[in-house]
């Protein structure tokens, strides 16, 4: 079976991270950005969202804060379609 067509705001880059490009830019890190990079996830990463108490949308915000070098307030603030970018990015990291 073939793989669904990768969007255009996603892309997987060799060094193992991939740029997610926003809707519009937002205030990350107290910069505007308008691209947000997510590393690949390591087995460390997931044991370490597997410990944590809090709800599971709480330990995917932390864990995506944490591979995306942002903290879990800026992606609080996230629009909800882009932080479902974010989700899919990382679905492709693990299919």
């Amino acid at each position: 079976m073939a793989k669904a067509k990768q969007p255009e705001w996603l892309k997987y880059n060799d060094d193992g991270s991939a740029d997610i490009t926003l809707s519009r830019p937002a205030e990350l890190n107290n910069m505007k950005q308008s691209v947000v990079r997510m590393r690949e996830p390591t087995v460390r990463d997931q044991e370490a969202v597997s410990e944590m108490s809090g709800t599971d949308a709480s330990r995917e915000i932390h864990a995506f804060a944490n591979l995306c070098d942002l903290s879990p307030e800026d992606l609080r603030q996230m629009p909800l379609r882009d932080f479902m970018r974010l989700q899919t990015a990382y679905r492709g990291f693990i299919d």
